[in-house]
């Protein structure tokens, strides 16, 4: 009977369970073999049930209705272990089999307890030390327990009587004897079930079909288990039986065949020494699956049947990624059963990890019901640095980090000096002591390209505590990996929370909003961590404490950021992509090494997130043009990018499941000093909550398939709650964000967002070098583009990099830049208001002047973003003023940050552009995508950088206007970019309002890009810095560079030092006005981007230098 899955109904809900089918009959003859020294009862730590499971009888059925004989018997029988249900079907020679060995088992129990008596005697007569030990050797398929001979009799009574009536029941009528049966298996169950010792007994675990893996929430329901073989596992260590499993099984010691128990779950096969053993030597993490098997007979399996040329040998095989094992069972019938089974958990749902979803990402999309998926951002690295400190510090059971660049001297609280126990190596050495265990996935960079130093970083974690876990990869030369590596940015803790975006835990990123240029003396940013790398890398990190550039000198440059934090189904997502990682880097890099486990991915059920009282979902806003039908068959499994599920949209305000929060976001100054901070905010910080909480928990196995009804009522309730009468009041988040029962600080409101309910879904850049998939997953490319196409008033996007093509380029092959193009050109036809606006840095965060004959990797980068954006056939700004004219920055435009400041008290004012280290982009103030991805195809395309990211689409709805027309607003996407904008024009209190609506000329013209515009030319009058758009070619620039040198005696690469005093004639006299006076006209930190810098030039390699012999691909 093959394996089916079923959907049981309860009192609780619905229930996952296995229908299992029929086992093979041991032969009889095995339970006339004796049992080791080792007996009955599993110790305390090894139990399996830590209370009693309950058994049904629900079916006894008969291969023959003419044939009554009790032997042919079968049972199908309903387990229930707390929340969990299963259902096995076994003959009745099983349950006779599974009594004797009972039976047998207490037989030689006493045999060993008389010969301790015996042993006892003789040494208290002096006859003997040590008395003969009776031996046995039990077939392959017990495992040996520990022992506990000071147990009574009755714990070890096994009943007989019971099974009387089912070998011989009465004769009569031929339903009789079905009748008789089922009552009598009924009471042998209830018999030896009310007994904890002999229910965690080897035997009755393995009749049960259990292990230490059944009952754990937090890996799913149960699903099938039972012994198999396998060959691809290195010698299992201290396994007696070993050596056996040749005589008893298939006859093949000579092929390193061993046995193991195998444990399926909805997310992944695990492969267990026995069933009291946690500790997988072995998992397959299920991932999509290709579309078609290769010969066009639709999609690959996860298990096929394998057909050998001996009749006595049965295999199937398992293919997931690049991973295709071969496993081995006792009979063709387990074969089946096992295919079906692995078959039906991992592909028979088309919502499974194994099927595409929504931009074809290996994560569903989640918060569609109220799952307790949420997300709240943070502006730069002080208040995301604070979270995840507080994040750390309440971590319970395990911690994953995975990044670019990681360094353990990083303080994630300033002034350091203040908190020397919040450096992280500190931190993760505290909870390492408490038992937390720690996982740490480092890029290993090329040493010749990149000055990370992931070998110390490794070294110096690994030397913290033997809690601490340490893998880097890729190892260059063994997978021919050179040119990619991995980009992203994550730290998970307890797969509670975990935080995703733009920032590494390392030096340099530590910031605020005001954009310090100076610390002098140092107070916030110690030794190594006040960074420049527009002016030198550090050669060395041993010595972190020790400044690499004089501050008297030179400025820092100012970092900006946004990184984001998830709780729920979303982070048990983002953690399962981390799992799927390390064990790849484990296999690859240390697969025999004990010391570093193999991570189990914890489940979170998919099928909740779909399932509604039909097939389809409906959501949608009358007013709203893209209101439509989502259906599960055509949208939510779709390979197409531009074919996905519609943006999800407010219902109508006034409908009944409007939700009335309407704050005034006020106006705030996020231009304060860093110095003289406050106090840090309670430990419970970071937690801060929306006003409307979830009033459904985050229980992500309650019931293991949510209970509809359940979330019907909730979902009434929670439409309740939010009827105008509980309306926030207007100034209510903006001016009192909760932290607990704490008020957030004036310095930091603008820093930390709302914790907001939402729907997310994860999304990534991934293939097989480096996360060991069988396909190229490029979601965030396909999310990009999705979501630009559908955008309907506007999209801000802030990114390190903006490197796209149009169609056609054969160079390029991303296509952001299309979906850009296409939609202005529509807006234009249209003759409809749209607004993309970009912000980048000002120029690549690399090492050297623009003009230095070192610095060929600076403008190889500025060659192709200036390709994307303004120069040559291949540019937006190229075509679009083709066929709009002037008019094409009304509709997209782009900008940089720059920062000034006092390099100490009475010292040099300086400048640095503010470098923009953020991967986001915000649409139509309710959709937001943030995540590690840059915009070119080194992270876009999967095959290349990894890199991971979230889709955040608002759920919970402020007042807000675009266009000039009242607009419903996401309360995530809105308070983000007003953050974002405020910090970037420098409102002062109570302005925030001027720019709510982002699109109208009084915000986009005359507020923006004004502000832009004459902050650029104040830059311009007092440092003449680099880059401009007055400098066309190299020699100008180079004329310039050594005319501002000779004036001041000192400047910085990008000439960052200001004057003493600046030159003006008044009068027809030469006066002199200070800098500092001229600089306070400046309004936070927007500047135009010079398009026009070096246009004259061919920013190229050339010949000579050695990045003209490096592929192309490297630079974009």
């Amino acid at each position: 009977m093959s394996s089916t899955e079923q959907l049981m109904s309860s009192g609780s809900g619905a229930k996952y369970v296995q229908m299992q089918s029929e086992a093979e009959f041991p032969p009889m003859a095995s339970s006339f073999m004796s049992f080791p020294q080792q007996n009955f009862p599993f110790e305390d730590s090894a139990r399996i049930f830590d209370e009693l499971p309950k058994a049904t009888i629900i079916q006894v059925s008969r291969p023959d209705a003419s044939d009554i004989s009790p032997m042919q018997l079968t049972y199908t029988i309903e387990f229930q272990y707390k929340e969990f249900k299963w259902q096995l079907v076994k003959k009745a020679p099983q349950v006779f089999y599974l009594h004797f060995a009972l039976k047998k088992r207490k037989f030689i129990q006493e045999i060993h307890e008389k010969q301790e008596q015996v042993k006892e005697w003789l040494q208290n007569l002096g006859l003997g030390d040590h008395a003969t030990v009776v031996q046995d050797d039990e077939e392959a398929d017990d495992e040996a327990v520990p022992s506990r001979i000071d147990e009574s009799a009755r714990i070890r009574d096994v009943p007989s009587s019971a099974a009387l009536p089912i070998i011989r029941p009465a004769l009569g009528r031929q339903y009789s004897v079905s009748d008789q049966a089922k009552g009598a298996m009924q009471g042998y169950l209830n018999h030896f079930l009310s007994n904890i010792d002999i229910v965690n007994s080897q035997e009755v675990c393995k009749f049960l079909e259990v292990s230490k893996l059944s009952f754990s929430p937090e890996y799913g329901p149960k699903l099938k288990e039972d012994y198999i073989m396998v060959k691809h596992l290195p010698k299992i260590l201290d396994r007696d039986d070993d050596r056996k499993c040749c005589s008893q099984w298939f006859c093949c010691c000579q092929d390193n065949w061993q046995k193991v128990w195998a444990v399926l779950k909805p997310g992944f096969l695990a492969f267990l020494k026995d069933p009291s053993d946690p500790k997988p030597l072995d998992i397959v993490v299920f991932d999509v699956l290709p579309a078609s098997n290769g010969i066009g007979e639709g999609r690959a399996s996860l298990a096929k049947e394998v057909n050998d040329h001996n009749p006595l040998r049965h295999y199937f095989r398992v293919t997931c990624g690049t991973r295709s094992i071969k496993l081995r069972t006792k009979s063709n019938a387990k074969v089946k059963d096992w295919v079906a089974a692995i078959n039906d958990a991992g592909l028979r749902p088309s919502e499974g990890w194994c099927h595409p979803h929504r931009f074809c990402s290996f994560a569903p999309p989640r918060g569609l019901t109220e799952d307790a998926s949420q997300a709240q951002w943070y502006v730069d690295g002080r208040a995301a640095f604070d979270a995840i400190a507080l994040a750390i510090e309440e971590a319970k059971s395990e911690i994953f980090i995975c990044g670019w660049w990681v360094c353990p001297e990083l303080f994630l609280r300033r002034p350091f000096r203040d908190h020397a126990s919040a450096r992280l190596d500190s931190l993760l050495e505290s909870k390492a002591k408490h038992g937390v265990q720690v996982y740490i996935l480092l890029y290993k960079e090329v040493a010749l390209a990149l000055k990370i130093n992931s070998v110390y970083s490794k070294r110096r974690l690994l030397g913290i505590h033997e809690n601490i876990r340490v893998l880097r990869y890729p190892d260059h030369f063994s997978t021919g990996v050179y040119l990619w590596s991995h980009h992203e940015k994550i730290v998970i803790v307890d797969h509670q929370v975990c935080f995703v975006g733009g920032l590494d835990l390392c030096f340099g990123r530590y910031d605020s909003g005001s954009h310090q240029v100076g610390d002098n003396p140092s107070e916030i940013w110690p030794g190594k961590d006040y960074y420049n790398p527009r002016e030198s890398e550090p050669n060395s990190w041993e010595d972190t404490m020790k400044d690499e550039l004089d501050r008297l000198k030179y400025p820092r440059m100012p970092w900006h950021d946004v990184h984001c934090a998830l709780w729920g189904p979303p982070c048990r997502d983002v953690a399962r992509h981390f799992v799927q990682r390390w064990n790849y880097a484990k296999r690859n890099k240390a697969p025999n090494e004990q010391a570093i486990p193999l991570l189990l991915p914890q489940h979170h059920m998919v099928i909740p997130h779909y399932m509604g009282k039909s097939a389809e979902i409906e959501i949608g806003n009358k007013n709203d043009s893209i209101h439509e039908e989502i259906k599960r068959s055509d949208s939510f499994s779709s390979p197409s990018a531009f074919q996905d599920v519609p943006l999800l949209m407010p219902q109508e305000a006034n409908g009944p499941d409007s939700a009335k929060i309407e704050p005034k976001l006020n106006g705030f100054n996020t231009l304060h000093d860093l110095h003289g901070q406050p106090s840090r905010p309670s430990r419970n910080s970071f937690f801060r909550k929306s006003k409307i909480e979830p009033l459904i928990p985050d229980m992500p196995m309650r019931g293991f398939v949510d209970d509809l009804d359940s979330l019907d009522l909730q979902s009434q309730l929670s439409s309740h709650v939010l009827q105008p009468g509980a309306e926030a009041s207007e100034m209510e988040w903006w001016e009192t964000q909760e932290r607990g029962d704490q008020v957030v600080s004036a310095d930091e409101i603008g820093q930390v967002g709302p914790r907001a309910s939402c729907r997310c879904q994860i999304i990534r850049s991934v293939s097989q070098w480096s996360a060991g998939t069988s396909q190229i997953e490029e979601s965030i490319h396909k999310t990009y583009c999705s979501l630009i196409e559908k955008a309907e008033h506007f999209v801000y996007i802030e990114n390190q990099f903006f490197i796209s093509g149009l169609s056609g380029d054969e160079v390029i092959q991303n296509r952001v830049l299309e979906a850009l193009y296409m939609r202005i050109l529509r807006a234009h036809n249209e003759k409809k208001c749209f607004r993309a606006i970009i912000v980048i840095p000002l120029l690549p965060g690399f090492q050297g002047g623009v003009d230095d004959s070192g610095a060929a990797s600076v403008r190889a980068i500025m060659h192709w973003q200036y390709r994307t954006i303004s120069r040559g056939n291949h540019s937006i700004l190229h075509n679009l003023y083709n066929l709009v004219g002037p008019k094409t920055h009304d509709y997209i435009s782009f900008y940089g940050l720059r920062a000034y400041g006092s390099l100490f008290d009475g010292g040099p004012v300086a400048t640095s552009q503010v470098y923009v280290h953020s991967k986001i982009m915000i649409v139509d103030d309710r959709t937001t995508l943030i995540g590690s991805a840059n915009i070119n195809d080194r992270s876009l395309l999967g095959s290349r950088d990894s890199e991971i990211g979230v889709l955040i689409e608002d759920k919970e709805f402020v007042d807000s206007w675009i266009g000039g027309k009242p607009w419903k607003a996401g309360k995530f996407a809105s308070s983000l970019r007003l953050s974002l904008w405020s910090e970037h024009i420098g409102l002062e209190a109570g302005e925030v309002n001027q720019i709510r609506d982002p699109v109208i000329d009084s915000t986009y013209k005359d507020i923006w890009m004004a502000t832009a515009k004459t902050n650029t030319m104040i830059y311009q009058d007092v440092f003449s810095c680099i880059p401009n758009d007055l400098i066309h070619t190299r020699i100008s620039l180079r004329q310039c560079m050594n005319l501002w040198r000779v004036k001041l005696g000192h400047t910085t690469t990008d000439l960052g030092i200001a004057p003493d005093k600046l030159e003006g004639f008044q009068d027809g006299d030469v006066t002199g006005t200070d800098p500092m006076e001229r600089l306070k006209s400046v309004k936070g930190h927007l500047v135009s981007f010079p398009l026009d810098f070096l246009c004259k030039e061919d920013l190229r390699p050339v010949f000579n230098e050695s990045e003209f012999y490096a592929s192309p691909q490297v630079f974009h």
